[in-house]
């Protein structure tokens, strides 16, 4: 039977924007349309790949007419690469949008009252940014659409490829020549293994065969630089040939790891890490404060904006040297560290043993010793007990993961009554969500976003919450 053909249509206006990298277009039987990758003001031919009763999406066939606004993508891999797919707008227009973003999540989802909310923190620097990266070898080079066609019923041949994942494609990545997410020795990483795995192995993400899987980058501001390469199998002479070409091949390298993922997914948190070169973690910093990066460690990506992101939650935590701060999902204790000035005393928890470990080394690097770190999920942590030992707080951050904070521990909150709660999230919809949640007992007196990915959608907001006098 043959496969029904989806509609198109011609000309469309896209009109304005809507959230998480889409623009909206109005259609003529009043249905509203999503379309990715299109800028309000353009004039596109659009295929809709769904079709619901009072909305649609779309994907871009032909730009007829471009917008006012947009402007030239920097990058060779624009509109294949899934990473930056905001290069054809201007940054001061991504920040106009994301601080959209932030005000219709919050309102739309929210339902509560809200101060005006405080126009957003641009990040200082829109390329070169990021100080980790990861690099996936795959048996099957993502093939575009204009491939394709102009091989017509010519079979094309399988290549392999090392780079990002096709958005939508598990078992596809885009060949990256060049990166401008990540200071270098990253783009000499790139050019080196290019040329080194010639005609070896990659993996093949569906029959799960190949040698060569991943390879993580870590680049710090201090200049120090972290790689892991990651194997399906462990083969020691083709190992130790490559970890010591790299040795020899990259610039700066200060500590080189390797790790043996024979499992489905690409996640390493639960294997073994072997150090192989160099110093067995680098460092980072945060204003004065020194930071360990090891492997396995989270760390904000971008260390120029999380600088500031970090100022804003300590500003708006008020600290006077007398309160006891709760840092809730800490990670390696880095927002917790850097307002350890302004504490008596600072508890960390987060459920990554790992990030505790260095989180407590973190402290001892920076001679603190009024910080405390525990593993656990913090929603069991967070108990009556638990306050009793270690004191009820006076100020809490929560810095969740995306998918925002848990339902025991929103209710562990109404009944810790702190005086003030300092909510870091990387997501507004769900940072939206929750505090609806706890709007019986804390009011939001400020909102702060803050960009930390530009070029993308993504974007981190920041919201001071104080206790209700009525409570």
């Amino acid at each position: 039977m043959a496969r029904r053909k989806k509609p198109e249509l011609q000309d469309v206006k896209i009109s304005s924007y809507a959230a998480e990298g889409k623009s909206i277009a109005q259609l003529e039987d009043g249905k509203v349309l999503f379309v990715p990758g299109a800028v309000p003001g353009d004039i596109v031919n659009v295929r809709v790949v769904k079709n619901k009763k009072s909305w649609a999406e779309g994907k871009v066939l032909d730009l007829v007419k471009p917008s006012e606004d947009r402007v030239d993508a920097f990058c060779e891999h624009f509109g294949i690469c899934g990473g930056c797919k905001w290069q054809m707008l201007p940054y001061e227009q991504q920040l106009i949008y994301k601080q959209q973003q932030v005000t219709d999540q919050l309102t739309r989802i929210g339902h509560i009252e809200l101060p005006e909310i405080l126009p957003i923190l641009g990040s200082p620097k829109q390329q070169f940014y990021r100080n980790k990266l990861e690099f996936t070898f795959c048996s099957h080079r993502y093939r575009t659409t204009e491939e394709i066609q102009a091989a017509g019923d010519e079979k094309l041949p399988v290549e392999p490829a090392l780079g990002f994942h096709a958005p939508g494609f598990f078992d596809k990545v885009v060949d990256i020549n060049q990166c401008y997410l990540q200071n270098e020795p990253t783009n000499q990483l790139l050019t080196v293994l290019h040329e080194y795995t010639e005609g070896m192995p990659y993996y093949d993400q569906r029959a799960h065969t190949g040698w060569l899987r991943n390879i993580i980058i870590r680049v710090a501001r201090t200049g120090e630089v972290l790689i892991n390469l990651v194997l399906n199998n462990e083969d020691e002479v083709e190992r130790v040939k490559m970890l010591d070409h790299l040795v020899e091949h990259i610039d700066g390298l200060t500590s080189l790891y390797y790790t043996i993922n024979p499992k489905f997914n690409d996640s390493i948190s639960d294997l073994d890490v072997h150090h192989y070169y160099g110093k067995k973690h680098i460092e980072e910093t945060l204003e004065e404060f020194r930071f360990k990066i090891s492997p396995k460690s989270f760390f904000q990506t971008n260390t120029y904006q999380a600088e500031n992101l970090y100022k804003i939650t300590r500003e708006f935590a008020g600290l006077t040297g007398e309160e006891v701060l709760y840092d809730l999902y800490c990670g390696t204790g880095s927002i917790g560290i850097f307002c350890s000035k302004g504490a008596k005393k600072i508890i960390g928890i987060e459920v990554i043993e790992d990030a505790i470990e260095d989180a407590k080394e973190n402290a001892a690097m920076n001679n603190l010793s009024h910080c405390q770190f525990y593993a656990g999920d913090v929603s069991n942590i967070c108990t009556d007990e638990f306050f009793e030992e270690h004191g009820k707080p006076d100020v809490i951050i929560t810095d969740p993961p995306r998918a925002g904070m848990h339902e025991k521990l929103v209710q562990q909150l109404l009944k810790m009554r702190a005086p003030k709660v300092v909510y870091v999230s990387c997501n507004p919809a769900t940072q939206a969500r929750d505090l609806q949640l706890i709007d019986e007992a804390y009011k939001v007196t400020k909102i702060q976003p803050v960009d930390m990915f530009p070029h993308t959608h993504h974007i981190e907001n920041v919201v001071l919450l104080e206790l209700r006098q009525s409570i």
